[in-house]
């Protein structure tokens, strides 16, 4: 039976937050259609069960469903269940890191009941402060690297038209993609553009998908009258580990391997990497005038090759084995 939206919620030991969330989106569903799904990603700490104790407390039509994923399939793969456990009209993939703001579900659904055209509506993102998030951006490009690379400010003025992180303010027509912390698709889209690429772990999922229905003919809307609060880097470490410069995980890297190839193709992806080299190289020529170098994720020089030879290769999930076939098969005999 199809509902007016479906609710996918992500659980990866963050049962406080977890809990918060759907708090927050059960007091904001008032008479709407609406139906939440809690996908577990296989958390393994107990964090799964406290929601299901939580749940049987609840009175018995509440709208909120527990699935339990039998491994951890990621960001795409925990919201792709979210979407197939039930048949919608739109379907909001949240974070469990984010809370809505009341009246958030009746302001998005009403846009996006407007405008039949558009597949994909971006809320606004706020921090607890009540100041705007950047969730607003153009498409990652080899030029987009370039700018990365440099940390100069005359280099990105220079390629402004490819900087990815947009406003806020941004204007409408440069909108290509929003974070999937929070984002409401259009379920007819969904159907027509499949589900989202399990061959993403984490991180550029979003951005994948958002390029996949722009190919197909669909459309991103900013909705600023739907308003989430995110708590940046509850659900994952690697924005704490980009802050403070340190290594990123490697599926960060097969991740950003796998959409550039899917964008440009295989000379695309290998422009990304050489515009980020010269991007580095223009940074290290600071020093040439006395000035200091701005800082990359140690040993980045490295990871942006991590998987260039099999760009649709294996995702770098922590629990998965990387090895070449042959290498496991040998360790089965041993």
């Amino acid at each position: 039976m199809t509902c007016k939206i479906v609710i996918s919620i992500i659980n990866y030991r963050t049962e406080e937050l977890t809990l918060n969330c759907i708090r927050t989106v059960v007091d904001d569903i008032g008479d709407l259609d609406a139906h939440v799904v809690v996908v577990d990603n296989a958390s393994g700490d107990g964090s799964a069960e406290a929601i299901a104790a939580w749940l049987a407390e609840q009175p018995a039509d509440i709208p909120v469903e527990l699935v339990l994923s039998p491994t951890n399939t990621g960001f795409p793969g925990g919201h792709n269940q979210g979407m197939q456990a039930r048949e919608a009209e739109y379907y909001l993939l949240l974070n469990s890191d984010a809370v809505l703001r009341p009246g958030f579900l009746q302001a998005i659904v009403a846009a996006a009941d407007a405008d039949p055209d558009i597949g994909l509506f971006a809320p606004r993102i706020e921090t607890e402060e009540g100041e705007a998030q950047t969730s607003l951006f153009r498409f990652h490009s080899p030029f987009s690297e370039l700018i990365r690379g440099a940390g100069s400010g005359p280099v990105t003025r220079l390629f402004k038209r490819h900087v990815v992180a947009l406003g806020p303010p941004a204007a409408q027509e440069d909108i290509e993609w929003a974070t999937f912390a929070c984002i409401l698709l259009r379920g007819t889209m969904v159907q027509r553009v499949g589900l989202m690429d399990e061959g993403y772990f984490l991180y550029f999922d979003d951005c994948d998908y958002s390029l996949t229905a722009r190919r197909a003919g669909w459309r991103i809307k900013y909705v600023p009258e739907a308003v989430a609060v995110h708590f940046r880097g509850g659900s994952g470490p690697v924005k704490t580990l980009a802050k403070a410069r340190k290594r990123l995980p490697s599926y960060y890297y097969a991740s950003r391997t796998r959409f550039h190839y899917k964008a440009g193709g295989f000379f695309g992806l290998l422009a990304a990497n050489l515009l980020w080299s010269v991007g580095r190289i223009i940074a290290n020529a600071r020093r040439l005038v006395g000035k200091s170098v701005p800082a990359a994720n140690t040993a980045e020089w490295r990871d942006i090759w991590i998987n260039f030879l099999d760009p649709l290769g294996p995702r770098r999930a922590p629990t998965e084995d990387h090895r070449p076939a042959w290498r496991r098969r040998l360790s089965r005999r041993g």
